[in-house]
């Protein structure tokens, strides 16, 4: 297994790191649009920070299952005003897109992080863009793109072949000058997988860790947890996506996207005990 690494965007990873998500979107199949205004999203986010989170990632475009793209000047309409409202909470901020535009915008407008559903491969310059503004990055595994990503996913080894994509972004992205160090890595549950392949993935994330990267993890409120629990409202997903992330705590995953921020703080810091008892 290659060296651990201790910190991921100015955190320690000697304990769980919980990042709580925020979506600027009307159309979030997890949240219902709860967070869509402005006004609402700073709320939402100061909120998580009076709970504990330590990173608030803060997405403008959906990527639910079917989602369409709208554009670019949108999407910063969206989350630009969020980022700023928020840098007062001194809490570290991420913005969730796969834009060039986007990236320069909101570390611009003080965000630390980019985390891209298609690992810097899926815009022009998004690679050179992120690799020139030298912060942190979170590359997530995605099969497809969210408009058909769910129609018909497959792969012969799930867990295999989501560390092998995940392997080569980090060598692109170290080839483009960003240092492993400052990359975290997401298999993206849910996106391009069915519900077989999100167990799989999730049984066998331990794997993860041979790439020397932060692991983030992001299975609160997902579609694969209503399938099993026969769930339909996102929303009343909470104890499954607690019992997800406390088996991917006993596997070693530092840092858990969330958007119930107090509750999977509570479930994962007793994980952390008991393991440490």
């Amino acid at each position: 297994m290659a060296q651990q690494p201790t910190s991921y965007a100015r955190l320690s990873l000697d304990q769980m790191r919980i990042m709580g998500v925020i979506n600027v979107t009307p159309d979030s199949f997890s949240d219902a649009g709860e967070a869509f205004t402005q006004a609402d999203a700073v709320a939402r986010g100061k909120a998580m920070v009076k709970a504990g989170v330590d990173i608030l990632d803060i997405g403008g475009e959906s990527t639910r299952p079917g989602a369409q793209e709208i554009s670019i000047s949108e999407e910063l309409d969206r989350v630009i005003p969020v980022i700023e409202g928020l840098l007062e909470t001194g809490v570290v901020l991420s913005v969730d897109t796969r834009h060039a535009e986007v990236m320069v915008g909101a570390i611009q407008a003080g965000a630390h992080i980019i985390n891209d559903v298609t690992a810097l491969s899926g815009a022009p310059k998004s690679l050179e863009t992120a690799a020139n503004l030298g912060c942190p990055v979170i590359l997530m595994h995605m099969q497809g793109v969210p408009s058909t990503m769910q129609n018909a996913p497959m792969y012969e080894d799930a867990p295999r072949e989501v560390s092998d994509y995940l392997e080569k972004r980090i060598k692109a992205c170290e080839a483009a000058g960003i240092a492993r160090s400052k990359i975290a890595i997401d298999p993206g549950i849910g996106f391009g997988k069915t519900v077989d392949h999100n167990l799989q993935i999730i049984k066998q994330i331990e794997r993860l860790h041979e790439h020397g990267c932060a692991i983030v993890l992001g299975v609160s409120r997902k579609r694969f947890i209503g399938s099993i629990t026969d769930t339909k409202n996102p929303q009343d997903r909470l104890p499954g996506s607690l019992a997800a992330a406390v088996y991917a705590r006993t596997k070693g995953v530092q840092i858990f996207r969330v958007h119930d921020v107090r509750e999977s703080k509570q479930a994962l810091l007793i994980c952390d005990y008991i393991q440490s008892a």
